[in-house]
């Protein structure tokens, strides 16, 4: 976005309206070429006027001026073909009661049309605008370069600017992700604060801490449950991802059964009208491949049919012996635009592949124990997954401010294989295990999920509303045969490991047990945005939720009634100057669903209330935007694993998180780009519960921690579109359990490098890369399970890829 200059001589609503106006400049494609008659071609589908003004000004050249506010709930006209400038955004306005404008300088300003002015401002002098800086690029173009994006919907479920948003809403975009390579989704949130790694599993799955509270839910597919029933076998790849998105604290008003510490929203690759492909090669250490394939443009001439496909096949070995791991990731989606107001989008995933199991190391005493990084102490025998989610949804713009959406989605989950872990010392050297074999067919595990969401804008007294009425429900089942193995026969020598192998470690099973498990969830929402005199924002809500699971655990039955709560949020944000923004916010949290233990047992619901407050700056053109956040967070009933029987859980009474978070991202001069984080816990312990665990601090949570990536683009020269850059993760001591027999992770700090190089060949752009992470070889433990799942931390590794875009 550009600075922007306003001049008003006129009182009343005029002052207003040039107070509000927001200064949009689209950017001239490097792609898009005139004819000698001044002429363009244009493929731009019929949609948001501000979304196909921003196709308008980078496809055909041309410098484009005006508040966003004139355009805002506007559709504009399909534009397919060779026009010049003033034709063709005469065909985009169509009968928007707005005009365009030639300036002197050849730039053009949109201005509401005489009968508009007239009758809706009275006579008065537009504000003037002058354009200093650099364009802003569309969110949703593949090239696009920014580590900043200045909207967010995760927070709200509407398109709302981060600076008028009363919560921490971070946003990690493509090109963050690409830079690092990042393949899993814990390379990109590894630069957004308060979130660490957590589980100890490698490949096997991930999941997260955020602030303070372990995240067995709260992962979202466009805003849709993901991954469910805990985790996902083999994590996510982040192929098809476009960007991720994270609000920090409770978002049950919005998601229901998520987990307060925050929700991460994965936002997917969407079918775009330009024609675009991509075909990446990647190679690294430990025989790491893997290769992507993005394709997306029109299935039909009039752009109404668009199609979007991406690949991923990855096949790597790993640092640790025996372990590797395999994994095939296929997402096609395909977009109907029915009418300029209709629009329906038909999406499949289907993942599968296998993972070795690795927990780690266990500690000896309160420290991990002396072992070489390869050291494994489980069996290596493969796990096998698989994922298939059919997705459907669409929506119906009735005018121009009320929008109907619905998602439908449905998941089957799949898995057979075998894990070992290890459970505890027998003597000085040996430990014990189990090895878990556990076997689903995906027909027993499926997952429905469906939501409707009526959005409406209006104006009541003056204050202009963004409303939001929705539902949603949500259904899973589980069929699992857990086998278990122990004994005498079952352990190994940590320093002189002898592996049985199959069907050796599977033996005489100890026990042979039959799980089933169900849950359903319906919750109803209300949202109110509300803008207010004095650049002051205001969100209102609250959600109704009902929800009831049930187990049954080798033929007997464990029901939790149906329980009914109702969670509210609200915030206020003044913008007290257009760099900086001022919010405080309070939050709940319900989160209902409950997992099993061993013994198939529920745990109580969880409920969590939270106190935030904090500031946003926007700086530099608004190509760069920070967050500083203060953040007090009770949760009641907390999940934790049961430090003496591994694999159950347990509810212990109260826990409180409280703490400082700093975020910074965007370009800070022209090539120049960084993405930082700092987070300040010195609160994460259980404060009501057992004796013996009061004050103990929580799993996983350091006292400090902190990341930061900066890379620089060469603007001009013969080396123009190099780029090279670096960073450092870095994270104080944390604990794996709060039993008094808890262990300490040492500190650490990770240092990694960057660099990468584009250049054109034909109308193709080719570009080469290399990563190098843990520079230093640091030894390091990032995450654990508990006491006796530490994970070894990845040693100096290097990463090259070769991409070519057209």
């Amino acid at each position: 976005m550009s600075n922007a200059k306003y001049c008003n001589h006129s009182a009343g609503k005029g002052r207003r309206h040039a107070a509000k106006a927001v200064l949009l400049a689209a950017l001239i494609s490097q792609t898009a070429h005139g004819d000698a008659a001044g002429k363009h071609h244009f493929d731009i589908p019929a949609q948001s006027l501000n979304q196909a003004l921003l196709m308008f000004g980078r496809q055909g050249q041309q410098q484009l001026m005006y508040g966003t506010d004139i355009a805002d709930n506007l559709r504009s006209g399909a534009l397919h073909g060779d026009y010049t400038a003033d034709e063709a955004i005469r065909i985009l306005l169509g009968d928007a009661p707005l005009q365009a404008v030639t300036t002197g300088d050849g730039a053009i300003t949109l201005q509401p049309r005489a009968a508009e002015l007239h009758n809706n401002l009275g006579p008065q002098t537009m504000p003037a605008v002058q354009v200093v800086g650099k364009a802003t690029y569309d969110s949703t173009d593949p090239y696009n370069p920014d580590y900043s994006l200045p909207n967010a919907s995760t927070a709200t479920k509407t398109d709302t600017p981060i600076m008028e948003t009363p919560y921490s809403i971070q946003v990690v975009p493509k090109q963050v992700i690409e830079d690092i390579q990042g393949i899993r989704p814990n390379d990109a949130l590894d630069y957004v604060s308060g979130i660490y790694r957590s589980s100890g599993s490698g490949d096997f799955f991930e999941s997260s801490t955020r602030r303070g509270f372990n995240s067995l839910s709260g992962d979202y597919r466009d805003g849709a449950p993901f991954p469910v029933a805990d985790y996902i076998i083999g994590g996510r790849d982040l192929a098809s991802t476009e960007r991720v998105e994270v609000l920090k604290g409770p978002a049950s008003l919005l998601y229901g059964m998520t987990n307060p510490g925050g929700v991460v929203n994965y936002i997917t690759k969407k079918p775009l009208a330009t024609p675009y492909y991509s075909l990446q090669q990647q190679f690294g250490s430990y025989d790491l491949y893997r290769t992507t394939v993005d394709a997306t443009g029109p299935i039909s001439d009039d752009k109404s049919l668009l199609y979007r496909f991406n690949l991923a096949y990855k096949s790597a070995d790993s640092f640790r012996d025996f372990v590797n791991s395999e994994r095939t990731f296929i997402a096609p989606m395909v977009t109907w635009n029915i009418s300029p107001r209709t629009q329906i989008n038909f999406e499949l995933e289907y993942d599968t592949g296998h993972v070795v199991f690795d927990r780690g190391i266990p500690a000896i005493g309160n420290r991990p124990a002396n072992l070489p990084q390869n050291r494994f102490l489980g069996e290596p025998v493969n796990y096998e997954y698989e994922r298939v989610m059919v997705g459907m949804n669409w929506s119906h713009a009735f005018n121009d401010n009320w929008t109907l959406s619905h998602r439908f989605n449905m998941q089957f989950l799949g898995q057979n294989g075998v894990t070992s872990a290890v459970t505890g010392f027998f003597d000085n050297q040996t430990v014990n295990r189990f090895g878990l074999y556990q076997s689903q067919n995906p027909g027993n595990q499926p997952v429905y999920y469906n939501s409707v969401n009526l959005t409406g804008h209006f104006n009541t007294a003056g204050l202009k509303h963004t409303l939001l009425l929705g539902g949603d429900h949500y259904h899973t089942s589980v069929d699992t045969i857990q086998r278990f193995v122990s004994g005498p026969s079952n352990r190994i020598n940590i320093f002189n490991p002898q592996y049985l192998g199959l069907p050796a470690a599977l033996g005489n099973p100890a026990t042979n047990n039959q799980l089933s498990l169900a849950s359903d969830w319906f919750g109803l929402y209300l949202q109110d945005q509300i803008k207010l005199p004095f650049d002051l924002s205001m969100l209102a809500g609250f959600r109704y939720d009902s929800a009831e699971s049930s187990t049954v655990f080798n033929g007997s039955r464990s029901e939790i009634p149906r329980q009914d709560n109702l969670s509210p949020r609200g915030g206020v944000v003044w913008q007290a100057l257009p760099e900086l923004s001022v919010y405080g916010s309070y939050s709940e949290n319900f989160t209902s669903v409950s997992s099993p233990g061993i013994g198939g047992n529920l745990l109580q619901p969880e409920t969590a209330q939270q106190w935030e407050f904090g500031l946003k700056t926007e700086l530099f053109d608004k190509r760069f935007i920070g967050t500083l956040a203060w953040f007090d967070l009770t949760k009641q009933n907390v999940r934790i694993p049961d430090p003496h029987l591994s694999g159950n859980f347990l509810s212990i009474g109260e826990a409180n998180s409280a703490g400082l978070e700093l975020d910074i991202k965007g370009e800070v001069l022209p090539g120049w780009n960084i993405i930082g984080s700092y987070a300040y816990t010195p609160d994460a312990t259980v404060t009501v519960g057992r004796e013996s665990e009061i004050g103990r601090r929580f799993r996983g949570v350091p006292r400090h921690g902190a990341s930061l990536f900066s890379t620089y683009e060469l603007q001009s020269g013969l080396l123009q579109g190099f780029k090279f850059g670096g960073g450092v993760i870095t994270r104080s001591s944390q604990t794996t359990d709060i039993a008094a027999t808890t262990a300490v992770l040492p500190g650490y700090a990770t240092v990694n490098l960057f660099s990468s190089y584009a250049w054109k060949v034909g109308g193709s752009t080719l570009t080469t890369q290399f990563n190098v992470n843990n520079l230093l070889d640091k030894e390091y433990f990032p995450s654990s399970f508990n006491r006796n799942g530490i994970e070894v931390g990845v040693p100096r590794t290097f990463m090259g890829s070769v991409r070519i875009e057209y």
